[in-house]
């Protein structure tokens, strides 16, 4: 029963580590020289850091995306989405979830519930860490709806999927 235990923590403390290594790894450092798209999108982020994006800062980021003044049609397009645009930009999720380390995960150690942790859900990965996963039933069900798309990050969408 000892040997069970302990190899349970072991397992227990790896499938932690595991969860926080890969969700704090940063995506990587191009050191080319960034597109028009990656400046846009830098500039939309820090107009979208104090939570509120104007119209002028996505018209300015607009026409530098294009590089010239947009037309009548563009503003006015501009103008009737810019505000499903400023939306977009300040609830953008950090660090995006993966499907596929969720699928790793329920598939390794599903019982204990890591998977729900990984996906912002803790007080319901405490729970299955305590009922092994409600026997394992609970972690079959969260396969299924891991693989089907059912079960999506709390703070969202999955940044990549299956």
């Amino acid at each position: 029963m000892m040997k069970c235990l302990k190899a349970l923590s072991v397992l227990s403390v790896l499938a932690i580590s595991f969860v926080l290594l890969t969700s704090a790894v940063p995506a990587g450092d191009n050191a080319e020289k960034p597109t028009k798209m990656q400046q846009a999108t830098l500039a939309l982020d820090k107009a979208s850091a104090d939570g509120k994006v104007t119209y002028q800062e996505i018209k300015s980021i607009a026409e530098d995306l294009k590089g010239s003044k947009l037309s009548l049609k563009e503003k006015i397009a501009l103008k009737l989405f810019g505000k499903k645009i400023a939306e977009k930009a300040t609830s953008a999720p950090m660090g995006g979830k993966s499907q596929v380390i969720a699928l790793i995960l329920v598939l390794l150690v599903g019982g204990l519930g890591i998977h729900r942790f990984y996906l912002g859900y803790t007080w319901q990965g405490i729970v299955q860490l305590l009922t092994f996963g409600g026997c394992g039933i609970w972690a079959i069900i969260d396969l299924i709806r891991i693989i089907t798309g059912d079960l999506k990050p709390k703070d969202g969408e999955y940044e990549t999927t299956l």
